[in-house]
């Protein structure tokens, strides 16, 4: 993996050689770092389908958003839940899962591990498995690299966290994030165009998914975001809006994120997304934000949580 000898496939370009064991701002060098390998079924139904989605969890971020919901994997500067696997070790834990009757594979926080992400697909096609690919990002990602997995990547299912560079700023340390992500989702909507498509099943096969997260007090960057999606790309796009939120350890006490949503926030939000002439997608139940709090230190991290 030449391309880590000084790494820039993000846009921290943090220039590290992490084949000699440098990490950079996501923690990590070259090694196959998991948190977890397993069967999914709390995502989108057209990703999860009815049998769930094999997902390999990617340890660290080039994000570090401070309210992250998965921040036992992906924040650094903590003792992490974190497997460094073998590549073997690897192509075997997904197709273990694979000849259960899964059929597709996710990557999740795949942005900082994108050769290998690329290395994984080729070593499943050469031991003849096919899987529908999911690329499930943060979205500050480079738009040159996702470029590069046309053809690759069956379905793309990026966050778009903020408009505001100010928020992007104060929760995840990237004031360039807006930017960055309106390219990145362009990128995604020219390879995919606005229609996901499914097979028999109900899975997506191909396509563009975007998810926001809803935060608590930020109606007003919601609805920003919802605009800049159908004005820029297509209200035919489909939508994810997610009520999931819930403070972690991490923001207890915090003057902004130590709260959850209210239900007149997500409503104000899910009636712009109305309003927009988006109408295909999800939104979430108010009260799911109890049924998504994952605990990577179980074998399987979403099992009751």
């Amino acid at each position: 993996m030449k391309e880590l000898d000084c790494c820039m496939i993000c846009p921290r370009s943090c220039g590290v050689n992490r084949n000699a064991g440098e990490t950079g701002y996501c923690g990590s060098d070259n090694l196959y770092h998991i948190g977890s390998i397993c069967i999914h079924h709390g995502e989108e139904p057209a990703i999860s389908g009815k049998k769930g989605i094999c997902n390999v969890f990617f340890t660290g971020c080039n994000l570090q958003c401070l309210y992250c919901q998965n921040y036992q994997i992906s924040h650094t500067g903590r003792e992490r839940v974190d497997k460094a696997l073998t590549l073997d070790e690897v192509i075997e834990s997904i197709i273990h899962l694979l000849n259960q009757g899964i059929e597709a594979v996710g990557f999740v926080t795949p942005t900082h591990f994108t050769p290998h992400v690329k290395t994984i697909i080729a070593m499943l096609n050469q031991r003849g498995y096919h899987p529908i690919t999911v690329y499930n990002t943060n979205a500050y990602d480079s738009p040159q690299v996702i470029r590069t997995f046309e053809g690759l990547i069956d379905v793309y299912l990026p966050d778009f966290k903020y408009f505001d560079p100010a928020l992007a700023a104060a929760f995840s340390g990237a004031g360039d994030y807006p930017k960055v992500a309106r390219e990145v989702l362009k990128e995604m909507y020219r390879q995919k165009g606005s229609t996901v498509v499914l097979n028999n099943e109900g899975q997506a096969v191909t396509g563009l998914i975007i998810r926001h997260l809803v935060l608590p007090g930020q109606v007003k960057d919601s609805v920003n975001i919802l605009k800049w999606i159908a004005e820029t790309l297509s209200p035919s796009i489909t939508i994810s809006l997610m009520s999931q939120y819930y403070p972690t350890a991490c923001v207890a006490g915090h003057p902004l994120l130590g709260r959850q949503i209210t239900a007149a926030e997500y409503h104000q939000v899910s009636d712009a997304m109305e309003e927009l002439g988006f109408h295909k997608g999800w939104i979430q139940d108010f009260n799911s934000a109890e049924n998504y709090r994952p605990d990577f230190s179980r074998e399987s991290p979403f099992e009751d949580a």
